[in-house]
């Protein structure tokens, strides 16, 4: 999950090898996009919020003492409530909203739902960024994105089996929201710290505010780790090792070496390859309607996101450079 403002300043790298951009390409398509599946197997028998914080507690940690012993300095008090904001924006109103969701809704629907963060950019950086009108072909882009969500909603997983469902997708919806105003808040900050300490102010204030939560709605009562099923410990550990430190390294080299608008294509294939997980690992539903609203809010993104006008290439930039899994 890299900063917003991990590619200012960093240098283009000459002709990297083939085989090294191959795997790169390959960690955040499938790695990202299998963090879906994986949080829906962790969450089977661990608190979804408890899971959470320590995931990104050892994950924060990890980060930063990489971070430091790579003589990055310590973040100031101004950097670090820099980095509680939009950390809790980012992974609580973000990522949480996955988490807790998936308890009801198939983990390709999520991250399908997940895929109109750019959607939700455009709209907020013309109110509060450069207050420019969207041009007609992202119009047309936010027209198509929400009304592959209007397809989406009543259908089987997302709302068709009850109330639980629909509120699911709702908070995924709430959570990219908040994972766009998170982007924003990461953008604008004044004297943001280097972008792998940036993220593991993230990463930690966010933990802290997950362990809260935990705590108001009483998960540790009566929860105890022998419960923890080896394929929950296994998605948990996959997760931070892969999901948060690999894709992350493979997603910051990448911007070094292409253009952010190639870098930022896993937008289009994580839900792809994460409803496709889904189906074939966890009997996750794939019906026609959800592949049409695949094909509508993916569109979207890619009309979106391959606009040339500035205000666009900055609003991709910002989503491009943000992932909530």
């Amino acid at each position: 999950m890299p900063s917003s403002t991990t590619h200012r300043g960093v240098g283009h790298r000459a002709d990297p090898p083939l085989s090294a951009l191959l795997l790169a390409f390959a960690s955040i398509y499938l790695i990202w996009g299998s963090t879906y599946l994986a949080i829906r197997f962790a969450i089977e028998t661990m608190p979804p919020l408890g899971m959470a914080a320590f995931r990104f507690l050892i994950a924060g940690l990890l980060l930063y003492a990489w971070s430091r012993l790579r003589g990055v300095p310590a973040p100031t008090r101004a950097q670090w409530k820099s980095g509680a904001i939009s950390g809790t924006l980012l992974l609580v109103g973000g990522n949480g909203a996955v988490v807790v969701a998936e308890q009801w809704v198939p983990s390709g629907l999520v991250a399908l739902i997940v895929a109109t963060v750019p959607l939700w950019m455009v709209i907020l950086d013309a109110v509060f960024g450069s207050r420019s009108r969207p041009s007609k072909r992202a119009t047309v882009g936010l027209l198509g994105g929400f009304a592959g969500v209007g397809i989406l909603a009543g259908s089987p997983g997302v709302g068709g089996g009850g109330p639980q469902e629909l509120f699911g997708a709702v908070l995924v919806l709430g959570g990219s929201l908040c994972w766009a105003i998170g982007s924003l808040a990461s953008r604008y900050a004044k004297d943001p710290p280097r972008p792998r300490m940036l993220v593991a102010t993230q990463m930690l204030s966010g933990s802290a505010v997950f362990a809260v939560l935990a705590l108001v709605f009483q998960e540790p009562s009566g929860f105890a780790f022998a419960q923890v099923s080896a394929r929950s410990w296994w998605a948990f550990v996959y997760l931070i090792i892969f999901g948060a430190l690999i894709g992350y390294a493979a997603y910051v080299w990448l911007l070094t070496v292409v253009p952010p608008s190639r870098a930022g294509t896993y937008a289009y294939v994580n839900p792809v390859v994460a409803m496709f997980l889904g189906w074939a690992f966890a009997n996750e539903p794939l019906s026609l309607r959800s592949v049409m609203a695949a094909a509508f809010i993916l569109a979207s993104v890619v009309v979106i996101t391959t606009e040339g006008s500035p205000t666009s290439r900055r609003t991709v930039k910002q989503a491009e450079v943000k992932k909530v899994t």
